[in-house]
């Protein structure tokens, strides 16, 4: 049977931490019930934004085939900050650029092959400036803060394109923050203070599905 919502969610890792979203279906069942609806989740590991055009018009290999997301009659793409794999191949201002010119081609594709769909950007998780990536890479503290800034700058980044093109924002960034600005390290794995957690999941599809349903997405 058709669902009366089909969302497409295009991230890296920290979107495919989701895996078949059941926390984000119980949410969304939890403020909707009577309404139906379908997941796809297109959150690849260690990819960054660059990747995306293709993701939308080709067939992508990711574990298995993932069909171009155009191919599909989403309603909703929700596009993720993909922070957590800067473009650190370039300088931060130039990087910064290349993820705006992308942005940009990411939305008109979209619009232009989709035009009914809606458009939403996420942000994710905030990177830990005092423990990001322990135990996975050997960094000195002044490091280790460095990368965090990094994945911030580009995270707000993606908050400053969705604010300046009037694109809706579910923004998980400030709410994995405490008070003092720093992340709340329940939202994230333990073994690698990157990915989230459990509680970091319910976060996630919490405050997606609480922002669609707010704003009469479904």
């Amino acid at each position: 049977y058709p669902q009366d919502l089909t969302i497409v969610m295009v991230g890296d890792s920290m979107t495919e931490r989701l895996g078949n979203s059941d926390e984000l279906r119980a949410d969304l069942k939890k403020y909707n019930p009577n309404k139906s609806v379908e997941i796809l989740n297109y959150g690849f590991g260690s990819t960054n934004l660059l990747s995306v055009p293709d993701r939308l018009e080709k067939d992508t290999f990711y574990q298995r085939i993932f069909r171009p997301i155009l191919d599909i009659d989403f309603d909703l793409v929700l596009i993720e900050s993909f922070g957590h794999n800067p473009l650190s191949q370039f300088p931060l201002e130039e990087g910064l650029q290349k993820q705006t010119q992308t942005l940009d081609i990411i939305v008109s594709k979209i619009k232009s092959e989709n035009p009914r769909a809606k458009i939403i950007f996420v942000t994710t998780i905030a990177p830990s400036k005092y423990h990001y990536a322990e135990y996975i890479v050997d960094l000195t503290p002044e490091k280790r803060a460095a990368w965090a800034d990094e994945r911030i700058a580009y995270i707000k980044n993606h908050m400053d394109f969705a604010k300046s093109h009037n694109i809706p924002l579910i923004d998980v960034f400030s709410k994995s923050l405490n008070s003092d600005g720093e992340l709340n390290l329940d939202y994230v794995l333990s073994n690698d203070y990157i990915h989230p957690s459990p509680n970091g999941i319910y976060l996630i599809s919490d405050e997606i599905a609480k922002f669609l349903y707010e704003n009469k997405y479904y």
